[in-house]
């Protein structure tokens, strides 16, 4: 684990004005931010946490506190800035993207990725996982939720959600900062804080 990486990566967190967006909105979003910060694309790690809302039918539902939050180097946010006032077409919904402000990564003993991308099935989806944590010297133990599948019409992405828990606080800022597995812009393997768990063995 490197120290000098979890402190240089951070969540710029950007209000956001819209109704909704489709249920596989991942890959359109990531084009229309790409549109405005093109150089993110080629961002080792950088990526967009996945939106919050309520899931209606083929859409998700956007509230008044749905943000839009890029995880990228600290050097970079202010360049990251630039995407305030810009509106994105997401499949068709239209988002208006608001003020940004810098937030910092906080440790926590528990850590929940909406989706690790995987084509495996679960018994090696963990296993996997859990190798990948062993070589970057991340003591937890693993949860691995139902597997996910996210698609609009031209392209499909698998998964798990996975649970990280008993983290120490090193390990975790480390996991938040790097991820697991790939499509980071698509919201994958990218570690956000989550309700404490007991009792697990």
């Amino acid at each position: 684990m490197s120290d000098e990486t979890a402190a240089s990566v951070i969540d710029v967190v950007f209000d956001l004005k819209g109704v909704s967006v489709p249920a596989g909105y991942a890959f359109s979003l990531w084009r229309e931010v790409v549109r405005c910060l093109p150089w993110l694309e080629q961002v080792k790690h950088a990526g967009i946490v996945p939106l919050r809302g309520s899931a209606s039918g083929e859409d998700l539902l956007l509230s008044r506190r749905t943000k839009l939050v890029l995880r990228l180097p600290a050097s970079l946010a202010w360049q990251a800035v630039e995407l305030s006032g810009q509106q994105l077409n997401v499949d068709g919904s239209a988002l208006l993207v608001g003020l940004a402000r810098e937030k910092q990564l906080q440790p926590a003993t528990t850590l929940h990725a909406r989706m690790v991308e995987s084509s495996l099935g679960e018994v090696e989806f963990l296993a996997e996982m859990t190798e990948k944590l062993q070589e970057m010297k991340i003591p937890c133990k693993l949860i691995c939720s139902k597997r996910v599948v996210v698609k609009n019409s031209q392209r499909t992405l698998e998964g798990f959600g996975l649970v990280l828990h008993d983290l120490k606080p090193d390990a975790s800022l480390y996991i938040q900062s790097v991820g697991l597995g790939g499509a980071r812009g698509l919201g994958c393997g990218i570690f956000v804080r989550y309700k404490a768990i007991t009792g697990l063995d």
